[in-house]
């Protein structure tokens, strides 16, 4: 079966920046993986014409279909057409036809067209206009060395009406999508507070199982994504994903909490106290009240989390969870004996049925040599006559990447009551 190869271009300079993502590039991904086209790269380049045929010329000697947002509009810094043109040493022209048919099109809206929108009309040789239903920019495809190249508008919503009009008919017509098409199905496990580096040891054994190439780790603090992928039949595509996912829970334990792309930890903890009928409150120091900001980010949290309570200094500790200044004075905000009281009384303040405290030194001042920057202590009160779950860790990092990883521990925590 013919292996189609792609590559997708991302142009405009605002994408480089802080303040415009690429979204037209995922949804050109989902459609490629739809007919098992494989993906070779995505490149990002601003409105610059000679890196933009440097880029055209790189991946046309490696793949059969490269797709091209952006820089159709008639604007000075919208150079697609004549970057391609100038790549594959080709004319460009204005197109008459093309020409009075965006002037049809603005006139329909009410308008004249102005003299800049011409630009919209010039044609590169060779080249084929693909409609525009969306917008005054028509998009282009044209053929070069084997390779076929699409150049459409960067306009979401036009870039969406291109793909569905315009590319998916031809992947339907590519060798790779006859009378048994395969496809590229993904699929995610996420994992709680482990390292990167420690999840990666544990699942050694199925790189051998199934191929390095289809599974990729993403790390983030307190929480590593493991991305599975699988290409071929949809049966068989759905039945290897799931030999994935079950060696990879075999592998790594009960650290997985969940297989789905769009839950969090926080969800995950909801749901638990929500089937199980429990209640939560959570006395914060350190975190300065995140861990409460993760839980009501769920929709319905207010169904078990009860409060929460921020006792961000030594008088309030006392004045509110009523924890004794000699507790404090003898062991010191951050430690175990302070966070096992957190815990045990904000459970009795709200009547819940679990309590979380969190305290701990988050930095950047505040350290010394025997609770240096990164200590904190977590603690679990659980119904009846449970003992108090404690924690203590050193996290590394800066003052928001403890805090934020605090917050993750004491959710894992719960999680695992549960």
């Amino acid at each position: 079966m013919v292996n189609v190869k792609a590559a997708i271009i991302a142009l405009g300079s605002e994408l480089l920046g802080t303040t415009k993502l690429d979204k037209n590039s995922l949804r050109i991904t989902e459609e490629l993986e739809r007919f098992g086209v494989e993906l070779l790269g995505k490149s990002t380049i601003g409105d610059d014409e000679k890196t933009i045929g440097y880029t055209l010329n790189h991946w046309i000697t490696q793949t059969d279909v490269i797709v091209i947002t952006g820089g159709l509009g008639p604007t000075t810094d919208d150079v697609t057409r004549d970057a391609v043109a100038e790549a594959l040493g080709k004319t460009l022209s204005p197109d008459p036809r093309l020409e009075e048919q965006l002037r049809r099109r603005f006139a329909k809206m009410g308008r004249q067209m102005a003299e800049v929108n011409r630009k919209q009309a010039m044609m590169i040789e060779g080249g084929t206009t693909l409609e525009n239903a969306r917008g005054t920019a028509p998009g282009i495809r044209i053929e070069h060395k084997g390779t076929t190249i699409f150049l459409f508008p960067g306009v979401p919503r036009e870039a969406d009406y291109m793909v569905e009009t315009h590319l998916r008919p031809w992947l339907q017509k590519q060798p790779s999508a006859g009378g048994n098409q395969e496809t590229i199905k993904r699929a995610v496990l996420k994992i709680a507070c482990l390292p990167e580096s420690e999840v990666e040891q544990r699942i050694l054994p199925a790189y051998e199982n199934f191929g390095r190439e289809w599974i990729t780790i993403l790390g983030s603090p307190g929480e590593v994504t493991l991305h599975l992928k699988a290409q071929g039949q949809e049966d068989h595509c759905q039945k290897q994903l799931q030999a994935m996912q079950e060696r990879m829970r075999e592998l790594i334990g009960d650290a997985v909490f969940t297989d789905r792309a769009d839950a969090s930890l926080e969800h995950i903890v909801g749901e638990l106290l929500t089937n199980q009928k429990k209640t939560l409150a959570t006395a914060e120091s350190c975190t300065g009240g995140l861990l409460a900001e993760h839980l009501t980010r769920v929709p319905g949290s207010s169904a078990y989390f009860l409060g929460g309570i921020f006792t961000y200094s030594d008088n309030s500790k006392t004045d509110l969870l009523g924890i004794s200044k000699d507790t404090i004075q003898k062991h010191g905000a951050a430690s175990e004996e302070v966070v096992r009281a957190m815990a045990e009384n904000v459970r009795a303040k709200y009547g819940s049925d679990y309590g979380i405290g969190i305290t701990g030194v988050a930095g950047p001042d505040g350290g010394s040599e025997t609770k240096p920057v990164g200590t904190v202590h977590i603690a679990l009160a659980g119904p009846g006559d449970k003992d108090i779950e404690h924690q203590h860790k050193r996290f590394p990092g800066d003052r928001e990447r403890v805090r934020s990883q605090s917050a993750q521990w004491a959710l894992n925590m719960l999680r695992q009551a549960l």
